[in-house]
């Protein structure tokens, strides 16, 4: 069998790659000071050219940011995970605001996604993780059906915490784009359709399977859930005629 060999990197990217590793050695975290240009290309033993290459990289990953003036320097901007999502979560904003995807696409994608994880969640359900999805849905509930604010933030808490309960890092920075990006334009899309209590109603549906632990009673809410927004949004902004 040919092994598999992963392409040959330049300098840069070898540069980057000792950099972010360097910042996981350190745990260094968002905010903290990673060096000065100059500092940084003697400590890596590289030219100035090329670790302004490799900082551009990691910079466009949101790993790392540039700072200028006294005290300025290198800084820590994401850890790993944090830059892998609000990358992903820049690129799917911009492919919406161009019209490259659409709000049906991505729930059909948050289908695909979430619907498991409702099962995971019911798995892997403790005392703790059960009381934060009951404080996120006794503050929908609270909510004026107006207060859009309010209501997205619950609900964006409550999904959260069931992506959350995979305990799978890759799945968090993953996901985060659902709430960062497609939340909003979707409440912005439903807002004369939706109906509040529903939601409300759908989520406790959600709840009630997780505290049973019955995964599938889970995956079925989180599908009805999810289906009854697609609903909405299918009226609302139906697919373009080819």
């Amino acid at each position: 069998m040919t092994e598999l060999r992963r392409p040959a990197r330049g300098a840069s990217e070898r540069v980057a790659a000792q950099i972010q590793h360097y910042i996981q050695r350190q745990g260094l975290r968002p905010g903290d000071f990673l060096g000065r240009g100059e500092d940084l290309a003697a400590e890596f033993g590289v030219s100035r050219p090329t670790l302004r290459e490799a900082l551009k990289l990691l910079a466009s990953g949101n790993l790392v940011r540039a700072s200028k003036g006294p005290g300025g320097g290198i800084f820590v901007a994401n850890t790993a995970e944090e830059g892998i999502s609000r990358s992903l979560s820049d690129a799917i904003a911009m492919m919406l605001d161009t019209g490259a995807v659409s709000l049906l696409e991505l729930l059909d994608a948050r289908l695909l996604i979430e619907v498991p994880l409702a099962g995971r969640a019911a798995y892997a359900a403790d005392e703790a993780m059960l009381e934060r999805l009951r404080a996120a849905i006794r503050a929908e509930a609270a909510a004026l059906p107006d207060d859009e604010a309010r209501l997205g933030a619950a609900d964006a808490e409550l999904h959260r915490i069931v992506a959350r309960a995979s305990g799978n890092r890759m799945v968090t920075a993953l996901t985060e784009w659902i709430f960062e990006v497609l939340q909003p334009s979707l409440l912005e899309a439903l807002r004369p359709a939706i109906v509040h209590a529903a939601v409300v109603d759908q989520h406790e549906a959600l709840l009630a399977a997780i505290e049973k632990g019955d995964a599938a009673r889970a995956e079925r809410a989180m599908k009805d859930h999810l289906l009854y927004l697609r609903d909405l949004l299918a009226i609302e902004r139906p697919y373009p005629v080819a």
